[in-house]
């Protein structure tokens, strides 16, 4: 079959070609098109020339073949914790090793916990041709960052960010996540809202930045006297904070919001312990949607993070950084959204007291 030529020049870039022209031109959906540009499993040879060659045709920048070549992924000691402990970084793993089945890459795991080790890593893969570039997996560390400047292969972070922009990210949208479900909970009439959070990761601070956007945008105080910090992400630390609390002040808040789920877990029996129950005297607020947040008792309102999603979003960032373009680093953030269950409720007036 002769394909027409699409609209735009050869030899000169057109913005105006699309993925639907090229579908609509080779009579084939749209995911046939983006799987034959993409190199994946699932498309007749035919078919798969046919869309190259009108790609080729209209100046279509086509996504560099990635099929067969192998990707390092490189894990900090914080997400092999959270791999043991929780099922976050289980989760993005999964997206991650889907996306790399459809598009036949390997994905090479290698820990990292200094630099030392990084820069053995960084020296494998340059020396490497098989090696089309790095993941680093919840990686804050601005030593580590700092020495993947210039790197010759592209270098994608998997939940977390580069705060000079230098390299480009994934990570679930965790300022405005908070946002929403502060403002959840201030639509049920809450104003005394603790936020329960390990410090130290940049994407936690910006879940404590969503927190307190929510209230000095409804007008409430963000007292610092209501953020709660713990040393680990251990459910145990979490009801200790909350029961000290209590005990010292008595219920001086309506709901918490956790930076985490295991956090929220924590703060609930923290709750119970001392004698209150939720969510008729406190509503107890997660993010993550962990599987396990449905069978709680009571069920977990939480946040839903795109966990799946991340992996996969970052392989496609870093297919998209091989394509010659010369594309400036860039931060992808995915929308998260509220999961509502049984441990938030509309506060009683005279829990105020």
């Amino acid at each position: 079959m002769t394909v027409k030529p699409l609209p735009g020049k050869r030899g000169k870039k057109s913005r105006k070609v699309r993925l639907e022209d090229i579908a609509e031109r080779c009579g084939v959906s749209l995911s046939t098109v983006s799987r034959a540009l993409a190199g994946e499993k699932g498309v007749r040879p035919e078919i798969r020339q046919q869309v190259l060659e009108a790609a080729r045709t209209a100046n279509y920048v086509v996504p560099a073949a990635v099929a067969g070549r192998k990707v390092i992924l490189a894990a900090s000691s914080a997400a092999m914790i959270d791999y043991v402990r929780n099922q976050f970084t289980l989760y993005v793993l999964d997206g991650l090793k889907e996306r790399a089945q459809a598009l036949g890459l390997e994905i090479i795991t290698r820990p990292i916990a200094d630099k030392a080790e990084e820069l053995t890593l960084l020296e494998e893969a340059k020396d490497d041709p098989e090696i089309l570039g790095l993941l680093f997996l919840t990686v804050d560390d601005e030593a580590l960052l700092a020495a993947t400047r210039g790197f010759a292969k592209p270098v994608i972070l998997l939940n977390g960010d580069d705060p000079f922009m230098r390299l480009s990210s994934v990570t679930p949208c965790n300022r405005s996540s908070a946002r929403l479900a502060a403002d959840h909970l201030i639509g049920l009439g809450h104003r005394r809202i603790l936020f329960l959070m390990r410090p130290g990761r940049r994407t936690i601070e910006r879940r404590y930045e969503g927190w307190r956007d929510a209230l000095l945008h409804h007008g409430l105080a963000a007292d610092p006297d209501l953020v709660v910090p713990v040393d680990d992400w251990l459910p145990e630390l979490a009801t200790q904070a909350i029961v000290s609390r209590i005990r010292e002040r008595g219920l001086d808040f309506t709901a918490v919001l956790a930076a985490g789920d295991s956090l929220a877990v924590g703060a609930m029996l923290g709750v119970q312990q001392i004698g209150h129950v939720v969510p008729r005297d406190v509503s107890v607020m997660g993010m993550d949607d962990l599987p396990q947040a449905a069978f709680l008792n009571p069920p977990l309102t939480t946040m839903h993070i795109p966990m799946r999603e991340i992996g996969s979003a970052a392989l496609d960032l870093l297919r998209d950084s091989l394509s010659g373009m010369p594309f400036p680093p860039r931060r992808l953030e995915l929308a998260c959204h509220l999961v509502e269950r049984a441990s938030t409720a509309r506060r009683v007036a005279e829990a105020d007291g």
